[in-house]
């Protein structure tokens, strides 16, 4: 990506997360927090189960290593 667009971009996205930020201080009724859906929470508890099927908790046996 070119740097001016990269720059352009994270400038505009710098102001969008100020005027979020705004709204949340001033306790403006019309804010609500994202609530995640069932399909995010499905999704995310896949996840994290695949991550736990797939890191080691024990180090490989000694058997396997060559001297």
């Amino acid at each position: 990506m070119h740097s001016d667009i990269h720059h352009v971009l994270h400038a505009t996205r710098a102001v969008e997360l100020h005027t979020e930020a705004a709204k949340f201080d001033s306790g403006a009724a019309d804010f609500q927090i994202p609530r995640m859906g069932l399909r995010s929470r499905i999704g995310w508890t896949l996840v994290e189960v695949g991550l736990r099927l797939t890191t080691r908790s024990t180090p490989p046996a000694a058997a396997f290593r060559t001297a």
